[in-house]
């Protein structure tokens, strides 16, 4: 028997290799990079054409079949780290440096504020202590730290601990040649006295604090040289509103008046988050042009400190669209260094395939999608692969909280190493919660997704799910000998209509429930046009889906109304990509119902019930569909397995 990452009995065994792909769906004559971490000394890599998943005692065969290539053979293998967390990064400049008075200041907004020291503006390494940064210490309290390179360091904190999920004004304010820093706050509620906390510590005395090579960064630490994600620490949960530098200390009235929206005079750098918001750009508009970026996909578009709920687009507020939402578990890319490229060849077949990995104790597969080249079809029949569904769920395991009411199936000895790979890196999906609650609203393919996988079993219902269960629709067409083509919904998404028109009929995976506008256009000119469609699924064209039109691997949604796990705040509904306005399609006019006559409300995760025949079955127009079956047959009336181990 082939080695396996799939434990069904026996002791839990862990991934010893795994990998991922860029890009996902490939013509022939493309090139296609592969990235791979491996714990062991050497792995091999070949190509296996994807026929049937499963791989349980009780399912038929696994199907794969060996595809020779020019990839095929042994690897070194070395390890490659997933780093989590998002942040925004100035890089380092001479202005920053040799500061001995300077004054920090923010909005914040802090939904996890007890869970350890999180960076709010620093430029300094948390091993050396060198530099200034104001953070959120180990109590919870504001502080302000600062520290020269002979290592002296000195800190000081409000003492009193941030309240989670209310707005804050924040400034620590240095001034070494007087001898003192001190930290000053100011709570934004308006039910609240806004005096100002202010705690001083002096005398002091050091030297300059920032001859360090270190960035300034937003919403983290750095703790060590460089800016990799590997030397990132200390990530910040919540909002960030208009950081500012001022190149002296400011005084007391100054604060305070800052908090009213006032803004002295001295500034160095201001970042204003309500520009650019499309991007992963942070731009500074004192003049000084210290613009920075974006790392790890932190939520944009979302409310910030003077937000008044009078406008709830961001395309159209003057104001109240100043924050980001950072979270210690974004992810936009494993950021992996690429193993080897493969150069698809032109006799290549439109279908399915997987670099098969296989190092001693384990085994992975790294599916991609082969389609045939614009206007060149090769069979009448297209296979729609739902990408976009499968990187909503990608590495979802908050179906493993489900009460046993809700899930009574639910088998959490499934999978093992996956999960286990999955929660160790901090991996997760549309349908699980960042630490502070909070819902994630982004989904990026740059990343290792063990729910994309030919052997992968569903915790909560027992069954392949998604792509596993995809590759049952491939099977049947290859056992009835059907020639097929395959593409997916980025194909779908770029190429629209021009793309569907080269079929007969199109085919729908089991649950293409994400789309955005383009590929539902296309569906229904498609459609009025002639073509045919077979809706092989549940739960389809719910989701209002978009994809970045500059970083096409990212796709975004907003949850609000619908069976929703969680939905946005208010006055946050909007896509920060495309701008378009998020939740059901249903609301914008574009009811499943409207497009094939049929649509989701309810949901449960139980045994599978048959299918009744309706008189509008019998319609001549329909006839074909049901040729063979009787009038009085129940379809589908046998026990729906329940996989047990």
């Amino acid at each position: 028997m082939e080695a396996s990452n799939r434990q069904f009995f026996g002791n839990k065994v862990f991934m010893k290799v795994i990998g991922y792909s860029d890009p996902l769906s490939v013509t022939p004559g493309d090139n296609i990079s592969f990235m791979v971490s491996c714990e062991n000394d050497t792995y091999t890599a070949d190509i296996v054409k994807l026929r049937r998943g499963g791989k349980h005692p009780d399912d038929p065969d696994f199907k794969e079949l060996h595809i020779p290539s020019s990839i095929d053979g042994d690897y070194s293998g070395h390890v490659q780290e997933i780093h989590v967390g998002s942040y925004g990064l100035v890089p380092n400049s001479p202005t920053f440096e040799n500061a001995r008075q300077l004054t920090i200041t923010a909005w914040i907004y802090p939904t996890t504020p007890l869970k350890g020291i999180q960076g709010l503006l620093t430029k300094s390494m948390v091993a050396e202590g060198l530099g200034y940064s104001l953070f959120i210490n180990q109590n919870g309290e504001l502080a302000l730290r600062v520290g020269d390179k002979l290592g002296s360091v000195a800190e000081v904190s409000t003492g009193q601990p941030l309240e989670r999920a209310e707005w804050c004004f924040v400034a620590g304010r240095i001034d070494l040649d007087a001898g003192r820093i001190s930290v000053h706050q100011i709570c934004a509620t308006w039910w609240r006295d806004k005096q100002q906390i202010i705690h001083t510590l002096d005398p002091i005395k050091l030297g300059c604090t920032t001859n360090n090579a270190a960035p300034i960064l937003i919403a983290a630490f750095a703790d060590g040289e460089g800016s990799s994600g590997n030397h990132i620490v200390h990530h910040f949960n919540g909002k960030i509103d208009g950081p500012k530098l001022f190149s002296r200390p400011l005084m007391d009235s100054e604060i305070s008046s800052m908090a009213s929206g006032q803004v002295p005079a001295g500034i160095m750098a201001a970042w204003d988050f309500a520009m650019d918001i499309s991007s992963d750009r942070i731009v500074d508009v004192s003049g000084n042009e210290f613009h920075g970026h974006l790392i790890n996909l932190p939520t944009r578009a979302v409310t910030g400190h003077n937000w008044s709920g009078s406008e709830v687009d961001f395309r159209h507020a003057s104001s109240g669209y100043g924050a980001i939402h950072f979270h210690d578990d974004d992810l936009e890319s494993a950021n992996w260094d690429p193993d080897f490229v493969f150069e698809v060849p032109d006799n290549f077949k439109s279908g399915i395939y997987a670099v098969r990995l296989q190092t001693q104790g384990s085994q992975d597969y790294v599916p991609f999608f082969v389609r045939a080249k614009p206007g060149n079809a090769n069979a009448q029949i297209l296979f729609l692969i739902p990408t976009l569904t499968y990187m909503a769920y990608g590495n979802e395991h908050f179906y493993d909280n489900l009460i046993p009411q809700l899930a009574p199936h639910t088998n959490l000895e499934l999978c093992p190493s996956e999960y286990g790979y999955i929660k160790e890196n901090r991996l997760s999906s549309m349908y699980d919660l960042h630490p502070d609650g909070s819902g994630h609203w982004y989904f990026s393919r740059l990343r290792p997704i063990l729910n994309m996988r030919p052997t992968y079993y569903n915790r909560s219902c027992a069954s392949p799910f998604k792509f596993s269960a995809d590759l049952h629709v491939t099977d049947w067409l290859e056992e009835m000998g059907h020639e097929y083509d395959v593409a997916t919904d980025e194909d779908l998404h770029s190429d629209g209509v021009e793309l569907l028109s080269m079929y007969n009929v199109v085919l729908t995976g089991t649950h293409p429930e994400y789309y955005t506008e383009n590929m539902l256009k296309a569906l229904e000119t498609y459609i009025e046009q002639g073509g045919r469609l077979m809706y092989l699924g549940g739960n389809g064209f719910y989701w209002v889906t978009s994809v970045d039109p500059q970083r096409p691997h990212i796709a975004e949604i907003r949850r609000r109304q619908g069976t929703r796990i969680s939905e946005a705040g208010p006055g946050e509904y909007h896509h920060s990509t495309t701008g378009e306005p998020g939740g059901l399609w249903r609301y914008r006019g574009r009811s499943p119902q409207r497009l094939v006559g049929i649509g989701f409300t309810a949901q449960g995760v139980d045994h599978g019930s048959p299918y009744r025949r309706r008189p509008d079955s019998f319609q001549p127009a329909v006839e074909f569909i049901f040729k063979g079956i009787k009038q009085d047959e129940i379809i589908g009336n046998f026990e729906s397995p329940i996989l047990k181990f």
